[in-house]
């Protein structure tokens, strides 16, 4: 990624929840502030990739992972938790729509400062006022210790914490996911939701070729995927580092959960996943 440039996949993932919005209503994650928060030109791209069929699988994959990661937060709230990290924010709203906002749910949002920076002249611009509640750190996660910089912003290292971290482990390498899952497992009560993609591998032939290309992309978008995971070893991974499974959401079980398909007829093979660990 360029260091003075914001992130063109963050863009890219905020063009696919507003499309979600348009398209489909919001049926799986509804989100009010999803366009306001984009420029008119960035707007016109989302809706026009959004007529493509091929793009559906992604932009509902987008709106799933949200859904999946804020009602696992609303849980997380429901134990007592008053701290949300949203690691590799983006243009992520959570912080604007808070529900938990009555709770007193603070939250930080964690990224790179280019990116922060672009997302703050959107809100300037869309007219949407800072909430009282979020807190900005800027940390570039290969370089800067994720606690140092929270700690710095006031964030409480010794409170509970739900932690949201989505469209970021495949851009990372090992190192940076391993630090970032330490971390959690360092706090109590820690949890967190984040997606992944398995390695190109796992794909059935047919689809392979798909899958690449959105790799090429990425990368010619200068944010190359440099981490992909097989279930059974980030399971492993993330039980060395003091995190316990929750649960682990493949294709199959989002077509069933989210998309009312019967478990016989859901699809099999490798994809993409959201997870939920909690400290062990």
């Amino acid at each position: 990624m360029d260091a003075n440039r914001h992130s063109r996949t963050a863009r890219g993932a905020a063009g696919f929840r507003a499309a979600h919005q348009l398209v489909e209503g919001g049926a799986i994650f509804a989100d009010p502030f999803a366009r306001a928060i984009l420029d008119a030109e960035a707007l016109a791209e989302a809706d026009l990739r959004a007529a493509d069929p091929a793009t559906r699988p992604t932009r509902m994959f987008m709106a799933v992972r949200s859904r999946y990661a804020e009602d696992a937060l609303a849980g997380a709230v429901g134990r007592g938790i008053r701290q949300a990290v949203v690691l590799g924010a983006g243009l992520d709203t959570l912080a604007l729509r808070n529900p938990h906002r009555a709770a007193g749910l603070r939250v930080f949002e964690v990224d790179h400062p280019a990116t922060q920076a672009w997302k703050r002249e959107r809100l300037a611009a869309a007219g949407l006022a800072l909430p009282d509640l979020l807190t900005f750190v800027p940390i570039d996660f290969e370089r800067q210790a994720l606690g140092q910089g929270l700690a710095a912003a006031g964030f409480r290292h010794d409170l509970p914490a739900f932690f949201i971290w989505l469209g970021v482990v495949p851009y990372l390498a090992r190192p940076a996911i391993e630090r970032v899952l330490a971390f959690v497992a360092s706090v109590p009560h820690g949890e967190i939701v984040f997606d992944y993609s398995e390695p190109l591998e796992n794909y059935p032939p047919e689809r392979r070729a798909g899958v690449a290309a959105l790799g090429a992309r990425a990368a010619a978008a200068g944010e190359p995927w440099l981490s992909h995971f097989d279930p059974s070893d980030l399971h492993d991974l993330a039980r060395r580092l003091g995190l316990a499974l929750v649960e682990d959401l493949g294709v199959a079980g989002v077509a069933v959960r989210f998309f009312g398909v019967p478990e016989h007829a859901a699809p099999a093979g490798a994809g993409p996943h959201v997870v939920h660990f909690v400290q062990a």
